[in-house]
């Protein structure tokens, strides 16, 4: 399903942190609900958290997009007119979710 790798998680109890590394072209919406169903310890396509409850996935997808379209054109790059954020983190029940550009952190609310 996904190339992505679970860092710091082997053998935890739920509910603890969880950090996953992002594969190359796999979107940051998929990365967090891999990364969610793992800190729930749960499988991908049987989650009870559906990410589209705590946020929009195609919005946080284009959070990480350097232009409008999707493609960043040589024309943008030119200018520098980078649309991409570094972090954006939100709470998903328990859970602050962190997502940077290569990786997702959960972790339990403090």
């Amino acid at each position: 399903m996904t190339e992505g790798r679970i860092c710091d998680s082997n053998g935890r109890p739920a509910g603890q942190r969880v950090r996953y590394d992002r594969s190359k072209g796999e979107s940051p919406s998929i990365a967090v609900a891999t990364a969610l169903a793992e800190y729930r310890q749960e499988d991908v396509l049987g989650s009870s958290v559906p990410l589209y409850d705590h946020v929009d996935p195609e919005a946080l997808d284009a959070f990480f997009t350097n232009s409008r379209s999707g493609v960043e054109t040589p024309t943008e790059a030119a200018r520098g007119t980078d649309r991409s954020v570094r972090r954006v983190e939100f709470v998903v029940d328990d859970a602050l979710v962190r997502v940077e550009s290569g990786t997702v952190e959960i972790c339990p609310l403090e």
